[in-house]
């Protein structure tokens, strides 16, 4: 399994990775944890326009957006939680 995926200049350690191909395009589906101390700035990364995207282990490179975003909480800003987040991303030119 894949273990680790480079959002923009940001790493992540992934619990889950999936890909595919739709209308010619590469789809990306990713999940990892987010601790309530990483909240704020995974957040502020994930609401950008586009990414870099990187995974080093299949050498794949690409420029995706987000098409689909799931977090298993709503609320990280309390002490000591940790979210799974579930972001997929596709393929931009």
């Amino acid at each position: 399994m894949v273990k680790e995926m480079k959002l923009n200049d940001h790493t992540f350690e992934l619990t889950g990775f999936e890909e595919r191909e739709e209308n010619g395009r590469l789809v990306v589906s990713v999940k990892f944890n987010v601790t309530s101390e990483e909240y704020h700035d995974v957040t502020t990364l994930l609401y950008e326009e586009d990414f870099n995207i990187s995974v080093p282990e299949k050498d794949m490179k690409f420029k995706g957006v987000i098409t689909n975003y799931l977090t298993s909480l709503d609320n990280l800003y309390e002490d000591d939680q940790t979210g799974e987040y579930q972001v997929t991303f596709t393929e931009i030119e």
